[in-house]
Formats: C-alpha cells, structure tokens, sequence
C-alpha cells in the first residue's frame, strides 16, 4: 500500500513538475514583455497610447487562442494542445526579437498571444483532471506558483541582460521552451478523464452545452470574475515598470523595484495553495480578491518609495494567490466532456479584458489622469468579481468531477 502511495505521488509531482516547467515559460514571455515595452518606449520613441497597444494586442490573440485552443482540447486530448500552444508562444517570441517596426512586432505578439492564451486554460485542466479531488486544489494553485517563477525569471533577464544587451536579446531567450516541446510530446501523458470519456459531440454541442441550464449560472459567475481579474491584472501588471517610470524612477531602478515586488508572488501562491483545501476555493478567491482590490488602490495612491514597495508586494501577494484559486476553481464547474470548451470560453472573455485594461492606463495617462485614479478603477473592477463569486459561486471543494 506504502508503494502505490509513494507511486501515486511521485506520479502527481511529476505531471506538476512538467506542467508547471510549460507555465513557468508562458509567465516568462509575458513578465519579459512587460520590461520590454518600457525600453521601446525608449527605443523607438512610443506614445502611450501605442505602448498600450502593445499589451492589448497580445490579449487579443490569447483571446482567440483561449476559446480556439480550448474547443480544440475536447478534441483532440489537453496534451496535443499544450504542446502546439507552447511551440506557437516561443518560436513566434524568439522571432519577435528581429522586429523592425512596431507594426510587425504587434502582428507577432498577436500569434505569441494565441500560444499563450491557450496553454493556460489547457494545462490547468490537464492537471486538474489528472489528481484526485481531496488535493486537486491545493496542486492547481501549485501549478499556477511556476507562474511566479516565471514572472521573477523575467525580471531577473530584463534587469540584467536589457540594460546592457538590449530587448533583442531578452526575446531570444524566450524561444528556448520551443525545446521543451519536444520533451513534452515524449513524455506527458495525457488525461485520464479525457482519455476515459466515450461520449463525442460536435463543437456546437459543446458551445452549447456551456450555457445549458445546469452550466448557465457557474458561466456568467467565470465570465465576469475572469474579465474582471484579468483586466485588471493586465492593466496593473504590464504597466508596473511603466509607472515606476512615471512615478520618478530611472529604467535600472523601476526594473530593480519591480523584482522585489515579484518575490512577493510565491509566498502568495503557496499560502493559497494551503488554504484553498481549508477554506474552499470560492471563500480563498475571494478574500484574495479583496487583498488585491485594497492594495492596488494603495499603491496607485503612494507618494513614497516605502509606501509604493509594500504596497507593490502585498499587490503581487494577494493578486498572484487570487489566480491560484481562479484556475483550480475554474475547471471544477464542468464535466470533462466539456471541460475544455468552458474552461477556454471562460479564459476567452477574460483575456478581453486583458485588451481594454493596458489600453485603458495607456489613454488615460495620454490624458493627464493621475495614477492613483486610473488603479482605483482596477479596484472598483475587482470588487464587481467579489460580488460575482459570493453571490452567483458554489463550492467545489474536495467535489468529484467526471
């Protein structure tokens, strides 16, 4: 019995050590193009509001790599998407690195964008489907943590290798998970919950069947929770290095102030990962939420360094452990027939989001609207998705999911 344990777990650490390795990349693309918009801004002479672009147009193909990919996980199987998704986001990254123009640099991140958007969704439903339901939670959220590693990974690269070598540079580094591919093809199972189901349906069915009476209500709760968690994580995360910039701060220095708020984002993560089997996803989700909606207005607010750095952590603590519980909540309101369809829909409409916020700091700063307005707006989003969560979210704690 002591061995099957021992198999069973080292089996589960395996699928999260390979599938978080894939997610780990995925935050390294995004949190590397939050540092580089800053130095084209310096490069190529951007206008806010095309440095806003720049982020919403990467939104927009996870927006329809989101719905596209995930339509096509409940066809094809979770593992043959999440490796064509990860080869998309870093051989298009790494190509993006010989852009000449912003124009062809936006028309790559739209296809890097499509990668991105749908591995996320993907690989979170994998994972889910693959652990049993007394620590399915716990190990999606640990999932997401290689988010934050990523994400750290990123800023590291931009603080020492931008300054000195170039954006260029830093974008080549991205196209090394294209390799990690190849591994994955090799060795990734797939899930068993998909490999298991007999039923097959049409994609209509299944687009349908998302808004069926008995889905309809956990729908419009995921839509407006992702759309308003990814807008403002978006706005507020793209533009982080930006709006140091804006505050006061050299380029070397915003970089330097943003890593230390990045290490902020793992002790988030792992204490959501604790908590979620505890407290349950949706009551973990949301006091997260709340963590995120109270310290992005602080932060928008501050006028002293310390004032910006502890806000700016406990910013990327709460948001970082919010996503956490997002993504093992998300793929626990379907059935595995239509897990992929829900889940990417759900990601889909978020990730639209993703589109209006950077425009939106990009605009509004053209403007003349002080920093502290423009986060407060973010607050005012996030505390909609609380409402969301408390008033139309079930608990799924621990719940068998077929």
């Amino acid at each position: 019995m002591k061995q099957a344990v021992n198999a069973q777990v080292f089996s589960r650490n395996k699928l999260l050590g390979v599938a978080g390795v894939g997610w780990l990349f995925d935050a390294l693309d995004v949190g590397i193009l939050s540092f580089v918009i800053a130095a084209l801004a310096s490069d190529w002479g951007l206008t806010s509001e095309q440095m806003g672009w720049i982020g919403s147009i990467n939104s927009i193909g996870m927006a329809v790599g989101a719905l596209v990919f995930g339509i096509f996980a409940d066809r094809v199987g979770r593992k043959s998407v999440f490796v064509w998704t990860l080869i998309i986001f870093s051989v298009g990254s790494g190509i993006s690195a010989f852009a000449s123009s912003l124009a062809i640099f936006m028309a790559l991140r739209f296809v890097i964008g499509m990668g991105l958007g749908g591995e996320l969704p993907v690989a979170s439903t994998l994972v889910s489907e693959s652990v049993e339901a007394k620590e399915r939670g716990r190990v999606v959220v640990l999932l997401e943590s290689f988010w934050a590693v990523g994400w750290l990974l990123a800023a590291v690269i931009s603080y020492f290798v931008i300054p000195h070598y170039g954006w260029r540079v830093a974008l080549l580094l991205t196209a090394l998970p294209a390799l990690y591919a190849v591994y994955l093809r090799l060795r990734l199972p797939d899930s068993p919950q998909y490999e298991e189901k007999k039923e097959k349906r049409s994609v209509l069915q299944n687009l349908a069947a998302v808004w069926s009476k008995p889905y309809a209500k956990q729908t419009i709760m995921l839509w407006i929770v992702w759309f308003t968690v990814v807008f403002s994580y978006y706005g507020i995360f793209l533009w982080l290095p930006s709006v140091m910039v804006v505050k006061g701060f050299s380029l070397i220095k915003s970089f330097e102030y943003v890593l230390i708020m990045t290490l902020a984002q793992l002790p988030g993560y792992f204490t959501a990962a604790w908590l979620i089997e505890k407290w349950g996803r949706k009551w973990v989700l949301s006091v997260y939420l709340l963590g995120t909606a109270f310290s992005s207005l602080a932060f928008g607010l501050a006028d002293s360094t310390w004032l910006l750095m502890v806000s700016g952590m406990l910013l990327s603590f709460f948001n970082l452990g919010a996503w956490g519980a997002l993504y093992a909540y998300t793929p626990e309101q379907y059935p595995t027939v239509i897990r992929g369809t829900g889940v990417g829909m759900a990601a889909s409409v978020g990730r639209l989001g993703g589109i209006f916020g950077p425009l939106l700091v990009g605009s509004l700063m053209a403007g003349g609207i002080s920093i502290g307005w423009i986060f407060s707006i973010f607050c005012l989003a996030i505390l909609i998705g609380i409402l969301a969560v408390i008033v139309l979210g079930k608990e799924t704690k621990q719940t068998i999911i077929n």
